[in-house]
């Protein structure tokens, strides 16, 4: 070890140490260097030599990392997948202590333009800040309890943009059939997938829901721990107390067999027998949160209190209402329909002629009318689309929304209710 003095104002104050180049330092001509006031040079010198780095891999250190930290964590699981995938990169047999920051930006521009094999999308920025993270905090805990290495090469490294947040709803299509498909496939899928929609509950809130926990009769779902790590009651609709009545009913133990693995199996399966793009489970929440403003009844706090939102800023990216449900709020002559006006609104149809009849189909509903002529089965449609919209406003039930129309018919026509 070499030391060199600097003056200034031929006062002696600070001494340049610098230490043995080893393995990568010397392979990039980079020196273990340090400055130490003059004061401190003889037990910082001692503390140098003492202080040895002991040898470990990124790989074998990720293993400690989930053994002794990640185990305690609420998302331990969604950390061994990200674990699981930093291991298969070539970079995790090196040493940690030899690991730069040009290592670390590499792994992130190459796995920024990977492709996801099980949805055959690029590898999201998000997705690779959350590995930057956890590989972060690994070294932080081993520079400081470990001895593996002396700094975090993760911090001075740029990280991938924040994305701006998916603002994917729920088509009343995508509903009608993804309930259907799940009706005759699973019951407790098809409950799974409505109580999501009833209560914005998350997808390991639902699965790990307990008999015990639900209280039927005052309408009340408790979940002892959540996301956030604070307990929460969860207010359930009389439409989700039905749906769960649907299960067979027990004192105790978990309400669904479903592992999350298992689930997410199940959901992907539907979404392609279904040709549904790029719709997360995930999605549902953010559908039913919309929903809830949507209602015009329930204020920020009430909802916040609903979803589990601990930060109101958090919930502004789920209120991307739909145009076309303000109209009536922006029209303050009209007050006294405002509740029931978007009720009656157009919706799409489709033509066709069968045996001789002609056959107008409401799709949002599953609706059909048959008459000799177009003219007399457009006629009959929107009555019966008026009695429907009439029966739902007077129970104040939520009506779909106008959907699009399967893209292999000849002749849509919109049927309004209000006209015959």
């Amino acid at each position: 070890m070499s030391t060199s003095t600097r003056s200034v104002n031929s006062e002696m104050f600070l001494f340049f140490v610098t230490l043995p180049r080893t393995g990568l330092a010397q392979r990039h001509c980079i020196s273990d260097s340090v400055f130490l006031p003059s004061s401190d040079l003889s037990w910082k010198a001692d503390m140098f030599r003492k202080i040895k780095i002991r040898k470990m891999t990124l790989n074998r250190a990720l293993d400690k990392y989930l053994k002794t930290v990640s185990i305690h964590k609420k998302g331990h699981l969604q950390e061994f997948y990200r674990v699981n995938v930093i291991k298969r990169h070539p970079m995790a047999e090196r040493y940690m202590d030899e690991i730069t920051t040009v290592d670390i930006a590499t792994y992130r521009d190459q796995r920024l333009a990977q492709i996801n094999p099980r949805t055959g999308r690029q590898i999201t920025g998000n997705t690779v800040r959350l590995e930057l993270a956890l590989l972060s905090s690994l070294f932080n805990i081993a520079s400081v309890e470990w001895g593996t290495c002396r700094m975090n090469p993760v911090e001075l490294v740029r990280k991938p943009k924040i994305s701006s947040g998916r603002d994917r709803r729920l088509t009343s299509g995508e509903e009608r059939r993804l309930s259907r498909y799940f009706r005759d496939k699973n019951q407790q899928l098809y409950v799974i997938f409505h109580l999501a929609l009833e209560t914005a509950m998350r997808q390991g809130e639902i699965l790990t829901l307990r008999w015990e926990h639900l209280d039927l009769q005052h309408g009340v779902a408790h979940l002892p721990e959540t996301k956030n790590g604070l307990p929460r009651d969860v207010p359930l609709s009389r439409k989700a107390r039905n749906y769960l009545q649907i299960l067979p009913q027990q004192i105790n133990g978990n309400v669904f067999s479903y592992t999350s693995s298992g689930f997410k199996s199940a959901w992907r399966t539907a979404l392609l027998d279904l040709k549904i793009e790029n719709l997360h489970f995930h999605d549902l929440r953010h559908e039913a949160i919309s929903r809830f403003f949507e209602l015009g009844t329930l204020n920020v706090i009430e909802v916040a209190a609903i979803s589990g939102h601990r930060s109101l800023n958090m919930l502004k990216r789920y209120t991307h209402l739909r145009a076309y449900q303000l109209v009536s709020k922006l029209d303050a002559r009209r007050k006294q329909t405002s509740k029931i006006s978007p009720y009656f609104v157009p919706y799409p149809a489709t033509v066709r002629c069968r045996n001789g009849l002609f056959v107008v189909t409401l799709h949002d509903f599953d609706l059909e009318t048959r008459a000799e002529t177009r003219e007399l089965a457009i006629s009959h449609a929107s009555v019966l689309l008026l009695r429907t919209l009439a029966q739902a406003a007077q129970r104040g039930e939520r009506v779909p929304t106008p959907g699009e129309l399967p893209a292999n018919i000849d002749e849509r026509v919109m049927i309004c209710p209000l006209t015959n």
